[in-house]
């Protein structure tokens, strides 16, 4: 009896079985985008987004998420703020934006005095004016050298920052009429010439180029007065090894 080999119709649901089991990612079960989906008993495409329209946040509303009403800036921060508001927004304001503009918004943070351009600062007459949705846009767009975080803060922690910089305004120019009954003005701070402190800094007491002018006199006084100390001392240093 001579031996036979598989018939072809073996060999046939074998290369079938084979050819079924293989299914190419490009040709994978799946929805593709703006296909027909059939879900409403035809064959039209999904809906169209509706025009105009942006992702929703906690408010809901679109001022929330801009900072604008229309194509004006608001002045306005959409939702109450307390105590807990201005905590949270000085704990995000001191890791996203103290290391530029300082902890007490002068501008002169540690990445500054290591060379990386200079904010301005939030006390002068222009940002004291400023709405506050300019600076919500700010954080969420950027602005000059400074990049845009809304990567890295969401929006309700922009409205915090935005609030906490406001008071960081207002305890370097509030009006004396705003004190609690028997409280005083505090002294002012000495005139030190030299570049000021940042809160996380000291102020550098030697004067320097483009920084306020020396507490003793003009520029001149304070070389001759420089020069002149100078002296005294290697007189006494010669004296002393005599």
């Amino acid at each position: 009896m001579s031996r036979r080999g598989p018939s072809a119709a073996l060999l046939f649901v074998l290369l079938l079985a084979f050819t079924a089991c293989r299914e190419d990612m490009q040709n994978q079960p799946r929805f593709k985008p703006m296909r027909p989906a059939g879900l409403r008993g035809d064959e039209a495409p999904p809906r169209a987004p509706v025009m105009r329209t942006i992702s929703r946040d906690d408010t809901g509303s679109t001022y929330f998420n801009t900072g604008y009403n229309g194509n004006q800036v608001g002045n306005y921060i959409p939702f109450t703020v307390n105590r807990a508001v201005l905590e949270r927004g000085r704990e995000r304001f001191d890791i996203y934006c103290a290391p530029c503009h300082g902890r007490t918004g002068d501008g002169n943070g540690m990445i500054v005095q290591r060379g990386y351009t200079r904010p301005p600062s939030y006390h002068t007459n222009r940002l004291r004016n400023a709405p506050l949705g300019h600076f919500f846009d700010v954080i969420t767009n950027g602005f000059g050298a400074m990049p845009d975080y809304a990567a890295q803060v969401r929006p309700r922690d922009r409205w915090a920052i935005t609030a906490y910089i406001r008071a960081l305004q207002l305890s370097q120019n509030a009006p004396a009429s705003m004190l609690p009954a028997g409280m005083s003005l505090p002294s002012s701070p000495p005139n030190i010439p030299g570049t000021p402190g940042s809160g996380a800094t000291t102020a550098q007491t030697e004067a320097q180029s483009g920084n306020v002018q020396a507490a003793e006199g003009p520029a001149t006084t304070v070389q001759k007065s420089a020069a002149q100390k100078k002296q005294e001392r290697e007189q006494k240093e010669k004296e002393v090894r005599q």
